[in-house]
């Protein structure tokens, strides 16, 4: 378990969380310390920010955990999922293009009304702080306090897109040069670092115990939207045909503020018959769902076209 948190640079802060069985006693506490940094962007500096990583956890077990000392003292919780096996359920949400407005809020509260609900998983764009002109660093903050109750026992993990112009977009860091990649960037190609990380991932996946592969990605390969239309394209190119290769199930994309999900179908054969290279369907192939509907304030899609994928079935009338 991945435990994350901000102390202010004006106060005196704790980077230890103490930890406990709900269950128990309180004899059994334990203690992780965080590893802690800031920085700072133009005028603004963040506070300190840690990250502790909780290991050796029993599985399907309520954990309690505090952070902070004296009167800031406060206590969260969270469950352990189950060990790992083919016949084990497991349910979890999946939101994309959340924002912070009412909508969004709702889009929680359905999430967090389902007792069965396990994790939660982010496909991209998260605060929206950019509609907010000079305010985009407090929107930052608003968003990560509105989120703190509902979402302080789960691990998320997000991804968003960078303009054409800003595909190497580099950042001075301790380690060695990392890039930042869109949808449609050139570091997608074959014989890069990431697509054979891919590619080694893939190989470790033991179907027999986890006989679902499950892949999120921001921008859709596939979507009817007139503005976002193939921005995708250069992406799924390079791995549509792994992923129909190692049998990927659904893969998942935000970016599109809409719901649209597909057959099992896929652009590696073409049906040139109909004079449209439609892709076909494919039972080998995978399933996409657009879940760009989160909540945001840009709102939901409204320039939507035929996409010429056989049966598509989408949450709006063409």
């Amino acid at each position: 378990m991945i435990i994350s948190w901000v102390t202010s640079l004006n106060e005196d802060g704790s980077n230890v969380v103490t930890y406990w069985i709900a269950s128990s006693d309180g004899s059994d506490n334990k203690s992780a310390i965080a590893t802690t940094s800031s920085y700072r962007y133009f005028d603004y500096t963040s506070g300190y920010l840690h990250h502790t990583i909780i290991k050796k956890l029993e599985y399907e077990t309520k954990y309690f955990y505090e952070l902070g000392t004296g009167r800031s003292t406060r206590q969260f919780n969270f469950m352990t999922p189950s060990k790992v096996g083919p016949d084990v359920p497991y349910t979890f949400g999946v939101i994309g293009d959340l924002g912070q407005t009412y909508a969004s809020n709702q889009t929680l509260y359905n999430y967090m009304s389902n007792p069965k609900d396990q994790a939660v998983l982010f496909a991209g764009d998260l605060s929206y702080a950019d509609d907010h002109p000079n305010h985009d660093q407090s929107k930052w903050d608003s968003y990560g306090r509105a989120r703190l109750n509902p979402l302080n026992r789960t691990r998320t993990v997000t991804m968003f897109r960078i303009e054409p112009h800003r595909v190497h977009l580099h950042f001075g860091t301790q380690s060695n040069e990392p890039r930042l990649t869109s949808s449609y960037s050139p570091l997608y190609d074959k014989y890069t670092p990431q697509n054979s990380w891919l590619q080694d991932e893939f190989k470790k996946v033991n179907r027999s115990e986890n006989p679902w592969l499950i892949v999120l990605v921001h921008a859709p390969w596939y979507n009817s939207n007139n503005y976002h239309y193939m921005e995708g394209e250069s992406m799924r190119v390079t791995f549509e045909p792994w992923f129909v290769e190692n049998k990927v199930d659904i893969v998942f994309a935000g970016h599109v503020h809409a719901y649209e999900r597909s057959e099992r179908v896929s652009n590696i054969q073409y049906n040139i018959t109909d004079g449209m290279s439609t892709p076909v369907k494919d039972q080998n192939a995978l399933v996409y769902i657009t879940i760009g509907d989160g909540g945001n304030i840009e709102g939901n899609a409204n320039m939507l076209k035929k996409l010429y994928i056989v049966n598509l079935t989408k949450a709006f009338v063409l």
